[in-house]
């Protein structure tokens, strides 16, 4: 005896199950929960040994400074480090001029009320380089769940109202897709802060930085989903 083939399910359904597809979309502003400052330390001069003397110390002083403010701050990351020779001109007689070297850390606030001070402190740092910040949301963060669940939402009313507009109602949700969320930054970074000084740090205290008034970048959150569903036959 052979066992029949299941049905191939109709793309379209039936005129007893009629299919409608739609899609859910939903966008939320949401306040950000974290920053994230780029801190650039550098260092240069014509003996290695000594360049990476004080490429040492100027990224111990930028780490004390940023621990020292404890819990808000939840992250500090070191990105990259390089020592590179700087040559004379090509030639017979080349040599190394000087080396320049650089240390990237990453830091991450969570404590908005701290960002100014700490941003005008490390760029009053000798040779360092700030850059940021870039405002943001926890991949965890529930703004994630609430417009999803608004996308979806948005999807089930919009079925309704297709159905409701031939006399039908829905019956079933046969499959639905996220398109993903995403958050949506802003396209241009703000400008780096604290340009290297090279005399700054010696010779004199140096005045104390101000504090920068800082303010949260508000966060968008989209979703979009695509819902199939049956419904029943219509009323033409």
């Amino acid at each position: 005896m052979t066992t029949p083939e299941p049905a191939t399910p109709l793309p379209y359904g039936t005129p007893d199950a009629p299919r409608v597809s739609v899609r859910g979309e939903a966008r939320l502003e949401v306040d950000p929960e974290i920053a994230r400052l780029g801190i650039t330390v550098t260092a240069r001069g014509t003996d290695r040994t000594g360049t990476l003397q004080d490429l040492t110390r100027r990224n111990a002083q930028a780490l004390d400074l940023v621990k020292s403010y404890g819990d808000a701050v939840e992250k500090i990351e070191t990105g990259y480090v390089s020592i590179t020779p700087q040559l004379t001109d090509k030639g017979r007689n080349e040599r190394i001029r000087a080396y320049n070297g650089s240390v990237h850390l990453t830091a991450t606030v969570n404590d908005f009320t701290v960002l100014g001070e700490l941003t005008t402190r490390l760029a009053d740092l000798p040779l360092t380089r700030i850059s940021g910040p870039w405002w943001a949301l926890r991949p965890d963060s529930p703004a994630h769940a609430d417009v999803r669940s608004k996308a979806v939402r948005e999807a089930v009313q919009r079925a309704r109202e297709y159905a409701a507009a031939l006399g039908a109602d829905l019956t079933a949700l046969l499959e639905l897709a996220d398109d993903g969320a995403e958050r949506t930054a802003h396209p241009t970074p703000a400008p780096a802060m604290g340009r290297p000084r090279a005399g700054a740090g010696y010779g004199g205290a140096a005045p104390a930085a101000p504090e920068l008034d800082l303010e949260p970048q508000r966060q968008t959150v989209r979703a979009q989903v695509n819902a199939r569903f049956t419904m029943t036959p219509p009323r033409l």
